[in-house]
């Protein structure tokens, strides 16, 4: 409530500026519903004539929670509707603050300088379908019969509850702030600021799956406070993850890369519609002697092999050659587990948030293929 203004004719003059702005602003409200109307009753969709109440005069929407604003300002759809995911949405990326983080345009005098190296790494190992596995076992496989044994595990759209879930063992890998071909020795990759970090990457994968209908998980948690034990500390996030939401049969730990030399540092890139992105990196590990009980091994391999090939098949260079080797990490604990890489610590973060995006479409794209 406001305060009582005990000059009587100051008080008057304020309850009228009062009155007209109010008139003013229903006036607009009027203005904004009836110029959408038209348009919504002539498409004859029941979501846009929800949505006409909230279009602002600009153009966009208000959004509600659990609902995606549609991008050219077209009506809404119910497949633009995304699924609220159980928490930890990927929409939430901080704004980007360099105060406790590196800045490549800051003062760094009397700081050495150091390299960056742009590369696009590909034509590396055995040439499967459109791309290919960097094979290390010596394990004489048949990669193309693989790739096409059908996936034992499977998503369904606007699910309620979470079907794939996001996380990060090394949850401080950073990259860097901008895209520059060169690098201070003060800069150090690693950082819990999830604005400049892999976090930033897994929010982008998140938004787009979302928005595809397929409900996602992405777990923030940090594992790396210290170094050592990390995987076990992530696996227990994993497994208390998948124990509270059953319908998780996709577990992806997204890292990203530390490619040449403390004074030449490569970052791996490729071009998407006359934009710079970063590649990417598919771990796929085995175990044919059951040596880390994970058994499981031929099944991610064909789930790595499948979004390799899509990759390559919607966005040319995307990829690195998967990286085949006899480890597990945590993809023992279900078909549907893989570790990619996103980039390297050279990738300015704009690059790895466009590759971000382009991996949540290739993720949708294989998991909804029937």
């Amino acid at each position: 409530m406001e305060q009582v203004i005990c000059l009587k004719n100051a008080g008057k003059f304020i309850k009228k500026i009062k009155t007209v702005f109010a008139l003013l602003l229903a006036a607009l409200a009027v203005f904004c519903l009836f110029t959408r109307l038209p348009q919504v009753l002539g498409d004859g969709d029941n979501a846009a004539l929800a949505a006409a109440a909230f279009t602002l005069t600009d153009g966009k929407y208000r959004v509600e929670s659990g609902t995606q604003a549609p991008s050219g300002g077209g009506s809404v759809t119910k497949d633009e509707v995304s699924v609220p995911a159980a928490n930890m949405l990927g929409d939430d990326t901080p704004k980007r603050d360099k105060s406790d983080y590196y800045d490549s345009y800051g003062n760094h005098d009397g700081e050495q300088v150091y390299s960056v190296a742009e590369k696009t790494i590909t034509n590396d190992g055995t040439y499967v379908g459109n791309c290919f596995i960097k094979n290390k076992t010596g394990l004489d496989l048949d990669f193309e019969g693989i790739m096409k044994t059908p996936l034992t595990f499977g998503v369904s759209k606007n699910s309620s509850s979470p079907q794939v879930l996001i996380y990060h063992t090394h949850t401080s890998e950073g990259y860097l702030d901008e895209s520059v071909d060169y690098f201070y020795q003060s800069y150090y990759s690693r950082t819990q600021n999830e604005a400049f970090n892999v976090v930033a990457v897994g929010n982008s994968i998140t938004r787009v799956l979302q928005n595809r209908g397929i409900n996602t998980l992405h777990d923030k948690t940090v594992h790396d406070s210290t170094y050592d034990g990390s995987y076990d500390r992530s696996a227990q996030t994993v497994n208390a993850d998948r124990s509270r939401y059953k319908d998780i049969s996709v577990v992806l730990d997204i890292h990203r890369d530390a490619l040449g030399t403390e004074e030449c540092k490569v970052k791996p890139v490729f071009e998407h519609d006359g934009k710079k992105a970063a590649q990417i990196m598919i771990l796929a590990g085995c175990d044919p002697d059951n040596e880390r009980g994970f058994e499981n091994w031929k099944n991610n391999l064909s789930f790595a092999l499948k979004l390799q090939h899509k990759a390559e098949e919607l966005y040319p260079g995307m990829t690195r050659p998967i990286s085949f080797d006899y480890f597990a990490y945590n993809e023992y604990i279900c078909d549907g587990s893989l570790l990619i890489e996103v980039g390297s610590d050279a990738n300015s973060i704009d690059e790895v948030e466009t590759t971000g995006e382009l991996l949540g479409e290739v993720l949708a794209q294989v998991l909804l293929e029937k």
